[in-house]
């Protein structure tokens, strides 16, 4: 694309690329365990979400969660404590399953049956460009009618994929300076 940024933040300016806050947001509003998982209350918040049906068992073997039935049983009873590797597994398998499972309603809550919702881009932070390379970039809001191929490449985890969605199906529409928001301070959204 012709306003790609080839050398982001050479000048010293800061920010983090569109498609990245946006699934940050969508993280957010997914509404993951907020206890870390090496609490004892997080693990089994996260292993009872894992395993109270079939259907999340093997959800969760799909996602890599390959330790056997009788070794959770043992982390949920407290007889054992899982490694840190064990421990990251779980984590994936978790934001995995969690994300596939809201995907569905996230979709139709942000295309709220045709209307959209409205996306606000807060520019990057030029406090640290010297004053005459900074750009004159501004606050902006955009209406966004199709959220399908942002929200499956979210819950696949599909960062290339996530990104080429959130630039074509978003940002282009910004107009001729969509390249000014391929970076940005945060993206907001509410739905």
């Amino acid at each position: 694309m012709p306003e790609r940024n080839l050398e982001f933040g050479q000048y010293g300016a800061r920010g983090i690329k569109g498609h990245e806050a946006a699934g940050r947001r969508l993280d957010a509003l997914a509404g993951f365990v907020a206890t870390p998982v090496t609490a004892q209350r997080g693990l089994l918040a996260r292993l009872h979400y894992l395993t109270r049906t079939d259907h999340a068992r093997l959800a969760a073997r799909e996602a890599g969660l390959t330790v056997t039935d009788r070794t959770i049983r043992a982390w949920l009873d407290g007889r054992r404590t899982p490694s840190r590797k064990n421990l990251e597994s779980v984590e994936t398998a978790y934001r995995t399953v969690r994300r596939h499972n809201v995907s569905r309603y996230l979709l139709a809550r942000l295309n709220r049956e045709g209307r959209g919702t409205r996306v606000e881009f807060h520019p990057l932070n030029q406090s640290q460009v010297p004053r005459p390379r900074q750009r004159v970039v501004e606050y902006r809001t955009l209406n966004v009618r199709h959220w399908d191929r942002i929200v499956r490449a979210w819950a696949e985890g599909d960062d290339a994929a996530l990104d080429d969605a959130w630039v074509n199906d978003v940002t282009v529409d910004l107009g001729s300076q969509w390249g000014e928001y391929e970076y940005v301070t945060n993206i907001g959204f509410a739905a």
